[in-house]
Formats: C-alpha cells, structure tokens, sequence
C-alpha cells in the first residue's frame, strides 16, 4: 500500500485527471438514467466535487498525499488558462451584438456586488474604510479582494474574510445557476454575457454555464474575467475613496 501511495504521489496529476475523469462519467451517467438530464451531469459533479472538498484537509483533498495532484490541477495555473482558452472560443460577432448593454451590465455588476459586500462588513462590526473596501472588493470576486485589501493596507483577517466571500459568492453561482437560466432567459451568448457581467465570478459563471449549457461558457467567462478587471480597477481607487469619504 505504502508503495502504491508514493506511485500515485508521483504521478499525481495523471492521477488527478483519471479521478475527475470517473467523477464525470458517473454523474453524467446518474444525470441520463435516474433524471433524464433534468439535473446536468455538470451540476452533479460539481456537487460531488464540493462533498469531497469539506471531507479534505487544510488543503482540500489534497492534502491526502495519493491525491496531492489535485493540488495542481485545481490551482492558479490551470485554472486562469482554461479561462483564457475558454474566452478565446467566443465569436466577435456575437460579443459586438451585446453593445453597450454589455458594458453597463458590467459596471452595474461591480457596483452591486461591493455594496452588498461593503454592507455585510458593516453589519459584521467593520466601520473602517479599509475593511468595508476590502470585503466588498471580495463580494467582487475572491480574487479582488486580496488585490485590494493589500493595495488599501487592510490586516490579513479581513483579507481573508473577503477571499471567503468571494468563495462563497462562487459556489453559490456554480450551484444555482443551472436552475435559475431557464427563468433568467439565458439560453444565448447575449444572455450569458450580461449574466457574467453582472454575477461576475469567472470560475462560478464557468461552471454554472458549463452545467446549463456548454456552448454559452466562452461568453460567460469573458465577461465574467473583466468584471473581475473592472473590481481590481475601481476598487481600491474610486470606491475606496468614496468609502473614506464617508466612513474616515
């Protein structure tokens, strides 16, 4: 057994991939036979993928050294390239249809998310401009708030709070999603990039999408990758300086 575990801890990552490979098979397979594709095989996995998450350790299923490939596939590097690989399938053309409706989706989106970050740090006792800034940045996305809570000079706590919101914010997306786009109407690329826009959360858009429908992904994640540009950009300037403004 020992042996086995340094053999998978070597090949970790080929490992990683035979694992999410099964976990897909299976939940596409329960999504055909027992709900007639009512529930996507994506929203499964993503599912199983979360219950296998909170069993993990410090680092997730990682941790476990069998699966310390997960490690990396999960990580930073492979998931901003899926994202930029995954934005590059989107026509031009169907992006030049959204328009300016698209851009003021995006801006609104921002705005929206850190008040009702900015908000939940105040009622959680944060009264100082840099905390409400910095938590709001991460109702953004998980990856706005670090970038912003260190160019504002917030403590780590808080920072950390606001990757959690961030997390949250997207496994919230990632789940609810596939249930919501047939009442939300998006069922085209107009649709998905106004959603993106306004929910933000490139890695809960993308999985989300990817659950409802594949062909709306690349649309999605692009304009969810600029609203989390957009959040690093006003953040920890405008928005900052507007929160100062009112809370020294």
């Amino acid at each position: 057994m020992n042996d086995l575990i340094k053999l998978l801890d070597k090949n970790g990552l080929v490992f990683a991939f035979l694992i999410v490979s099964v976990i897909m098979f299976a939940s596409y397979y329960v999504s055909k036979k027992l709900t007639n594709h009512k529930i996507p095989g994506a929203a499964i996995a993503i599912s199983i993928g979360l219950i296998i998450a909170y069993f993990g350790g410090e680092k997730g299923v990682a941790s476990v050294p069998a699966f310390s490939g997960m490690a990396l596939l999960g990580g930073t590097m492979l998931r901003d390239f899926s994202i930029v690989s995954t934005a590059m399938g989107a026509s031009f053309t169907e992006i030049k249809k959204t328009g300016l409706v698209g851009f003021v989706c995006l801006v609104l989106g921002t705005f929206i998310a850190f008040i009702v970050g900015g908000s939940i740090a105040y009622t959680m006792g944060f009264h100082d401009a840099k905390s409400i800034t910095t938590i709001g940045a991460g109702a953004c996305t998980f990856i706005v708030g670090p970038v912003t809570g260190s160019a504002v000079g917030a403590s780590s706590a808080v920072i950390a709070i606001s990757i959690a919101v961030g997390v949250i914010k997207s496994i919230f997306v990632t789940i609810a999603t596939p249930f919501l786009a047939k009442s939300l109407g998006i069922d085209n690329p107009q649709t998905a990039m106004i959603f993106g826009g306004i929910v933000g959360s490139t890695s809960g858009v993308s999985a989300g999408l990817a659950a409802t429908d594949v062909k709306l992904v690349p649309y999605g994640a692009l304009t969810a990758t600029f609203h989390t540009a957009m959040g690093c950009l006003l953040c920890p300037s405008i928005l900052y300086f507007i929160v100062h403004f009112f809370l020294p």
